[in-house]
């Protein structure tokens, strides 16, 4: 794997032209593991019949709230379970979280590679049928521990769709931003409305049954509270004409570079630093 960056592995974010053949290869994936990356390529467009397009079309799917969900700490905590190979992991996390965000099998071993090299896992040799199996290390369950007692933390900036979405699009001029909000609401409801018929199929009988519904009142309450934020929009947006909300393009040129300290500070009769 010496040599091999992560672009031309082709699991990240950026466009590739990488094909099954070619990330199996550089991974060195189990002959399992290449049988269900090209089923996933096949299934989204980016395999012909042999399987053997790019892998995801044109891109990998990875939003900044994916980025956020910690795929890293919930394969650590499956592996302190007992060692498992690419595919088994996840099957395992399909089973642990009802199947509602199914991982690429690339992003596995792009973060088992990862975990290696940061020394909480390691992998041994390939058995019989070639499944390649990985265990986790005393660090890695070390790890596994703090994650667990540890809260999860949110992050202050938002970086919301949606909510980046109306805000700019309340300043724009000609934008019917009661019409956007229309449009969503009706979508946002209909999402809500087939989270909920989901969640009255799913009978919690059992562990798998359990987790599942757990993930989906968790999404049945964001889904919820988005719709009660765009009646809140709508309304605090009504009370103000849209003339006065409009931003036309500054006149201002911001400059480049840093103010001098003396700026920085307020210091009357300071000058910017050479260069601003």
């Amino acid at each position: 794997m010496e040599g091999v960056s992560a672009r031309e592995r082709g699991i990240r974010t950026r466009p590739h032209p990488y094909t099954v053949t070619a990330v199996a290869a550089a991974l060195r994936l189990d002959a399992e593991a290449v049988r269900a990356l090209r089923r996933a390529a096949a299934g989204t467009g980016g395999g012909d019949r042999g399987g053997d397009g790019p892998i995801l079309g044109n891109h990998y799917p990875e939003t900044p709230q994916e980025r956020r969900m910690s795929v890293r700490q919930t394969l650590l905590a499956i592996l302190d379970q007992g060692a498992c190979y690419g595919y088994q992991l996840r099957a395992e996390f399909d089973r642990r979280t009802g199947s509602t965000w199914p991982l690429n099998v690339g992003q596995i071993y792009n973060t088992l590679e990862r975990l290696e090299r940061d020394g909480l896992v390691a992998r041994g040799a390939p058995d019989a049928q070639g499944h390649v199996y990985w265990r986790i290390t005393d660090a890695g369950s070390s790890e596994v521990s703090r994650w667990l007692g540890a809260p999860v933390t949110r992050d202050q900036a938002t970086r919301d769709e949606l909510a980046i979405k109306l805000a700019v699009a309340a300043t724009l001029p000609g934008v019917d931003v009661a019409e956007v909000i229309r449009r969503q609401r009706a979508a946002s409801e209909d999402r809500l409305q087939r989270l909920r018929a989901s969640r009255d199929a799913a009978q919690a009988t059992g562990p798998e049954e359990l987790a599942r519904a757990l993930v989906l009142d968790s999404m049945i309450f964001a889904a919820e509270a988005e719709v009660r934020w765009l009646d809140h929009a709508e309304r605090e947006l009504a009370r103000h004409p849209q003339h006065a909300m409009e931003l036309q393009l500054t006149t201002e040129r911001p400059k480049r570079g840093r103010p001098s300290r003396a700026v920085a500070e307020g210091a009357p009769g300071a000058v910017l630093a050479p260069g601003v």
